[in-house]
């Protein structure tokens, strides 16, 4: 049963053939979305090669094609190209749709909150490599993001990250229920959302912000480019 392979399938394909809404016209922003995936992608494999390495998750082969890519099962190198896809097109709908950005009183709160609560929870947990190196990493980010773009998209950013935790729930559900993916707990906090670690949820903020950071910096220097007088 290729249960990871239909995961994949399911989670990018109402975005891809929703990517051609007029209003939303999400294809146009193929060229700072596809390089901002890529470099993404790269990173967490790196990242997902060690963590396999060293057993601190794993693969059901029960439900895999067996094909593998870097050591990892190609669902789940193809994971990281299909839900940054998915979860970026959510943001860009809710941008397009809901015009007030709801969230932007809250951002410097949120943030704060995230840059002490998590570095402190990583601090006291090093020797579990999935919360210490998830949550320290996050923390990280937010304040690589604020250097650069202040709080000018972190609103938007988790207001996308709320709405995708409902097919975030559905798909981590599935895989880590069965299992399709396993996790030691010895390298994590042991708390758990039914059958989903706590830290999954980092784990994917951290991703998400990551692939919008680039993403919105990407656009922002094409939309200079592209209005920039040729030279005579």
């Amino acid at each position: 049963m290729y249960i990871y392979l239909y995961l994949n399938i399911f989670t990018i394909l109402f975005p891809l053939l929703l990517s051609f809404d007029k209003k939303v016209a999400f294809y146009r922003n193929w060229p700072a979305l596809l390089p901002a995936i890529l470099v993404n992608a790269v990173l967490f494999i790196v990242w997902d090669v060690q963590f396999t390495k060293n057993g601190i998750w794993g693969f059901n082969e029960e439900y895999l094609t067996g094909i593998y890519l870097f050591n990892l099962p190609l669902e789940e190198v193809l994971f990281f190209i299909t839900v940054p896809y998915a979860c970026v097109f959510i943001y860009d709908v809710l941008n397009a749709y809901i015009t007030r950005d709801l969230l932007q009183p809250y951002v410097k709160t949120i943030a704060l909150g995230l840059m002490v609560v998590l570095p402190a929870i990583a601090v006291f947990n090093m020797a579990k490599w999935y919360t210490s190196i998830t949550f320290m990493l996050l923390a990280i980010l937010h304040l690589v993001h604020l250097r650069y773009f202040g709080t000018r998209y972190l609103g938007r950013f988790y207001l996308a990250y709320l709405v995708h935790l409902l097919p975030f729930l559905i798909v981590n559900g599935v895989l880590t229920y069965l299992p399709v993916v396993w996790y030691n707990d010895n390298y994590n906090l042991g708390l758990r959302l039914v059958s989903i670690p706590i830290e999954d949820t980092m784990y994917s903020m951290l991703m998400l912000l990551l692939t919008i950071s680039m993403y919105e910096g990407l656009r922002d220097k094409l939309s200079l480019k592209q209005y920039q007088p040729s030279a005579v």
